[in-house]
């Protein structure tokens, strides 16, 4: 979130996308710490579908504006 925040205050659509970017990697990291709850039995198979599920959909939102915001006439 604070990835999306940032690029929202910079200058240029470009420079959102970038941010947009990071903050797909910070999805990628939060599905890792889901893979490693569910390995030490923190969370069970049912949480941990649901939500690495709605990472991954976040995660494509992010690259579909990120697209988006690259766009010639975004720009």
């Amino acid at each position: 979130m604070a990835n999306i925040a940032e690029g929202h205050g910079r200058k240029s659509n470009l420079e959102f996308a970038n941010f947009l970017n990071l903050a797909r990697g910070s999805a990628a990291e939060v599905q890792s710490h889901l893979h490693v709850a569910s390995g030490i039995g923190y969370i069970d198979k049912e949480n941990f579908d649901t939500l690495y599920l709605k990472v991954t959909e976040i995660s494509r939102m992010l690259l579909s504006l990120a697209q988006y915001l690259r766009q010639p006439d975004n720009r």
